[in-house]
C-alpha cells in the first residue's frame, strides 16, 4: 500500500498538492465558527448523583444556582441602604428581571439579606440566573454586559459568575493559543535549521506542521457535531498536531536525504522513503491514538471530546506527513538542501554511538541510578489532592477572578459552605412533605460539621428547630421536591477536604430517606468515583494494545514489556512536578500562576495518554531501526549501537521541537493549561534525554539477545502478521572498535 502510494505521488505531485490546498481552505471555512461551540464543560458524570441534583435545582429552584453576578458598589463614604442609592438599586434589580432570558433575580434591596451586603455596607449584590442552554446563556450575558456593567446612575456595577468566569476562561484560551502558535512555528524553524543546517529542508516540516493546525479547526469543528467538545481542546490539538506534523516530517526529510545520499534518484527516494520511514509514521500515529484513545473509558464529555479531537488531528497529522510533504520532496529533488545556513556536521551520529557504547559498558550502574533518579523525582505526586478548576485559573487582573474573591472576603454567608439535599415528596401534600422534611433536617443539623440547615420546615441547629419557617422558605418545597440547606462550619472551599468528608457523611446518613446530595464537593466525589471505575479498563486498553502493536514491530514479548516500564518510568518526573510546581506552589511567582492546593481531578488522566503516547512515538522511532538493523547484521549489540546512531539525533531534536511547542502552550495565562503544557514538555524532554539516550540501551544491554525472545507459536503468528521495515538501500555506517568486537563474538557464537 505505501509502495502504491509513493508510485502515485511521483507520477502525480501536483494533484496531491492542488487538492492539500483546496482542503485547507475548506478547513479553514469550516473551522470559522468553533470557539462559539467549544464549552468548559463536561468534567462530571452526567449520570452520578450530583448531576441529577444540578439538573433539577437550575429547573426548580433557579435562584439557588445563580451564574450571573451583579457586584454594586457605591460612591465615597455612602452606604447602600442611603435611600436614594437604595431606589436605584431597586431598579436596577427590577431592570434586570424584566430580561425575558433572565430568572430567579435575588438582590439585597428587595430581600434585605445580610449575606448579601458587604460588611462596610458600601457593596451589593444582585444574583441571577440566565436560562437556557450553554450557547444561549453566553449570547445573551454578552449581549446583557454592556447594559448592566460601569456606571448605572450613582452606582458602579461590576459582572461575575460561573458564565462570566467560563467566557473569560475561553477568551484568554483563545488569546493565548493564537500567542502560541506565532511564538513555537518561529523558534521551531530555527530549531530545524540548526538540525538540518538549510533553510529548505528545515522549512518543509514547518509547512506540515502548519497545514495540519489549519485542518485543526475543522477536525474540531466536526467533532462538536457529536459530542461536547472543550475549549482546552483547541490548545491540545494545535500542540499535538504541529508537534507530531513536525516530528513526522522530520524522520520523513532525513530519511529521504539519507537515500539522496546513498546514490537513489528523487522518484526511488521518495517510493523508499514512504515506503520505510511512512510505515514507521503510521505506526507511530497509530500508537498514539490508542493511549489517546483509553479517555473514551471514562463517562466525562471533557476527556472523551478530546480523545475524539487529539486521535483526529493525529491521524490527520500523519496523512500530511504521507502526502503532502512527499509531494513536495518530488518536486524539490535534490533542491532539498538548497540555502544552506551551515555544514552539516558529521561527527555527531559518531558521538552519539559513543555515548550509547559507554553507557552499554556501564549497564548496571547506569540502569540502576537513572531508575533510582526518576523514581526520586515522581516520589511528589503521592502526596497529591485533587479538586476541581476555578475562577483561580484566571490570571490576577482578570474582573470576573477579582469579583469571585471580593464576594469571598468581604462577604458572609459564603455560599462556599452551602451542601445542597434534595428530598423526593412525590405526591405527598404540602404538610406531609414540610414534616418529612423537618425530621431529615434536625438529624443533619446533628452531623458533625453542620451548622445550620434551612428547609421549608424552618431552621435546625443542633438536632432541633432554631427558627421558624418564613415565606421565603416555602419556595423550597416544589412539585415532587423540597430542598435542603446544610450550612457547614467550614467555609473556606466548596471542595475542601473537609467538605468531601461532610458530603459523604450527610449522604450515609440521608440515603434511606431517598434524598440526593449535590454542590461541588459532591460532584468532585462522583467524578473521582467515575475516573476510579474507569481507569481499570483504560489502562487495561493502553497496555494490551501497546502490547500487541510493538509485538508486532519486532516480533518479541519482552521488548513490548520493556517499552511500557521505561514509558512509565519516563513519565515519573511529569506527575512529580505536577504536584511540586502546581499543587504546592513551588515557581509560582516565576510562572504566574496561583497554587490552589490541588490539582483538577481529570488532568493527570488526560496527560498521562498525552505523554505516554508521545513516549511511545519516540519508542517506536528508536525500536524500529533497532530492529531493521538486528534483522541485517543478527548482532544485538551492535544492532542497539548502531539504532542509537541513527536515531539518537533524530529524537533529540523531534524532542527539541515538541517541547518549543508544549512549553508555547505552557506561556498560556490559565493555570490548567499552562500545567498541561509545561508538564508534557518535561515528560517529552526526560523520555528523549535521559530514557531513551541512557536507560533503554543500558536495559538492552542487560538482557541481550533476550530482549528478542519470543515462544514458537507467536514467532510464527509474527512471521504472518508481523509489520517490518526493509533494510536500508544506504551502506552501513563505519562500525567502531566496540560494534566490531560485538559483531566478531555474535559471528563466533552463530
Amino acid at each position: 500500500m505505501l509502495t502504491s502510494l509513493g508510485a502515485h505521488l511521483v507520477r502525480r505531485p501536483w494533484l496531491f498538492l492542488v487538492a492539500a490546498v483546496v482542503l485547507v481552505l475548506d478547513a479553514v471555512l469550516l473551522g470559522a465558527d468553533l470557539p462559539g461551540r467549544l464549552s468548559n464543560t463536561g468534567t462530571t458524570d452526567p449520570a452520578s448523583e450530583s448531576a441529577r441534583v444540578q439538573r433539577v435545582l437550575e429547573q426548580h429552584y433557579p435562584e439557588q444556582q445563580p451564574n450571573l453576578i451583579l457586584l454594586v458598589s457605591v460612591p465615597g463614604h455612602a452606604q447602600v441602604d442611603d435611600r436614594p442609592l437604595a431606589r436605584q438599586g431597586v431598579r436596577l434589580a427590577e431592570r434586570l428581571a424584566f430580561e425575558e432570558s433572565v430568572v430567579g433575580v435575588v438582590s439585597y434591596w428587595q430581600t434585605g439579606l445580610a449575606d448579601l451586603r458587604s460588611r462596610d455596607g458600601r457593596q451589593a449584590v444582585i444574583a441571577a440566573r440566565i436560562d437556557g442552554g450553554e450557547d444561549w446563556a453566553r449570547d445573551e450575558l454578552e449581549r446583557l454586559a454592556p447594559h448592566f456593567r460601569g456606571e448605572q446612575g450613582d452606582l458602579t456595577v461590576r459582572i461575575s459568575g460561573s458564565l462570566a468566569v467560563q467566557n473569560e476562561i475561553e477568551s484568554t484560551v483563545a488569546a493565548d493559543l493564537t500567542r502560541s502558535e506565532l511564538l513555537a512555528l518561529p523558534l521551531t524553524l530555527a530549531v530545524l535549521v540548526w538540525v538540518f543546517g538549510g533553510v529548505v529542508a528545515a522549512s518543509l516540516p514547518v509547512l506540515v506542521g502548519l497545514a495540519t493546525v489549519l485542518g485543526t479547526g475543522a477536525v474540531l469543528r466536526l467533532v462538536t457535531g457529536f459530542t461536547e467538545v472543550s475549549v482546552f481542546a483547541q490548545n491540545l490539538t494545535t500542540a499535538l498536531g504541529l508537534g507530531l506534523a513536525i516530528d513526522y516530517a522530520l524522520l520523513i526529510v532525513r530519511r529521504f536525504r539519507e537515500e539522496l545520499a546513498a546514490g537513489a534518484v528523487p522518484g526511488d527516494a521518495v517510493v523508499r522513503t514512504v515506503r520505510t520511514a511512512g510505515r514507521t509514521v503510521l505506526f507511530s500515529a497509530l500508537t498514539v491514538a490508542v493511549a489517546l484513545a483509553a479517555m473514551l473509558a471514562l463517562p466525562l464529555a471533557f476527556l472523551r471530546s478530546l480523545a475524539w479531537a487529539g486521535i483526529s488531528v493525529v491521524l490527520l497529522a500523519a496523512l500530511a506527513s504521507l502526502t503532502v510533504l512527499p509531494a513536495v520532496l518530488v518536486l524539490l529533488g535534490r533542491r532539498v538542501d538548497a540555502w544552506p545556513v551551515r555544514r552539516r556536521k558529521r561527527g555527531a551520529a559518531a558521538s552519539k554511538g559513543r555515548l550509547t557504547a559507554a553507557v552499554m559498558r556501564r549497564a548496571p550502574l547506569v540502569t540502576v541510578a537513572v531508575t533510582g533518579l526518576l523514581l526520586a523525582l515522581g516520589l511528589p505526586f503521592l502526596g497529591a489532592e485533587f479538586g476541581t478548576a476555578d475562577h483561580r485559573q484566571l490570571p490576577a487582573t482578570s474582573e470576573a477572578r477579582a469579583i469571585q474573591e471580593a464576594l469571598r472576603d468581604d462577604f458572609d454567608g459564603s455560599p462556599e459552605g452551602t451542601v445542597p439535599v434534595l428530598l423526593r415528596t412525590g405526591d405527598a401534600s404540602r404538610a406531609e412533605a414540610r414534616a418529612v422534611a423537618g425530621r431529615i433536617a434536625a438529624k443533619l443539623s446533628a452531623l458533625d460539621g453542620v451548622t445550620r440547615v434551612e428547609s421549608s420546615a424552618g431552621t435546625y441547629r443542633d438536632g432541633s428547630r432554631s427558627e421558624a419557617a418564613t415565606p421565603a422558605d416555602s419556595s423550597r418545597a416544589t412539585a415532587g421536591h423540597d430542598l435542603l440547606t446544610v450550612i457547614a462550619e467550614d467555609d473556606t472551599s466548596a471542595t475542601s477536604a473537609a467538605h468531601q468528608r461532610l458530603v459523604e457523611t450527610v449522604r450515609a446518613a440521608s440515603s434511606s430517606d431517598g434524598a440526593s446530595v449535590g454542590g461541588p464537593a459532591a460532584a468532585l466525589l462522583d467524578t473521582k468515583a467515575a475516573i476510579g471505575r474507569g481507569l481499570l479498563p483504560a489502562l487495561a486498553f493502553v497496555l494490551g494494545a501497546t502490547l500487541l502493536l510493538v509485538f508486532l514491530l519486532t516480533g518479541s514479548v519482552v521488548l513490548p514489556l520493556l517499552t511500557v516500564a521505561l514509558n512509565a518510568l519516563s513519565l515519573t518526573a511529569m506527575f512529580g512536578a505536577v504536584v511540586w510546581v502546581f499543587q504546592e506552589g513551588q515557581l509560582s511567582g516565576l510562572l504566574g500562576f496561583t497554587a490552589t492546593g490541588d490539582v483538577e481531578t481529570t488532568l493527570p488522566v488526560l496527560m498521562f495518554c498525552v505523554a505516554f503516547g508521545l513516549s511511545m512515538d519516540y519508542g517506536v522511532f528508536l525500536i524500529a531501526r533497532i530492529k531493521e538493523e538486528f534483522d541485517r547484521t543478527g548482532g544485538h549489540r551492535a544492532a542497539v549501537v548502531r539504532g542509537m546512531r541513527s536515531t539518537g539525533g533524530l529524537i533529540t531534536a523531534a524532542a527539541v521541537v515538541l517541547s518549543v511547542v508544549f512549553v508555547s502552550i505552557g506561556l498560556s495565562r490559565i493555570t490548567n493549561t499552562k500545567m498541561l503544557g509545561f508538564g508534557v514538555a518535561l515528560a517529552v524532554l526526560v523520555d528523549a534525554l535521559v530514557v531513551r539516550t541512557l536507560l533503554v540501551p543500558a536495559v538492552l544491554r542487560l538482557l541481550g539477545a533476550r530482549a528478542w525472545w519470543a515462544p514458537g507459536p507467536l514467532r510464527r503468528v509474527h512471521r504472518r502478521l508481523g509489520l517490518r521495515e526493509e533494510p536500508a538501500p544506504y551502506p552501513p555506517p563505519t562500525p567502531t572498535p566496540e560494534e566490531r568486537t560485538s559483531h566478531e563474538r555474535h559471528a563466533v557464537t552463530r
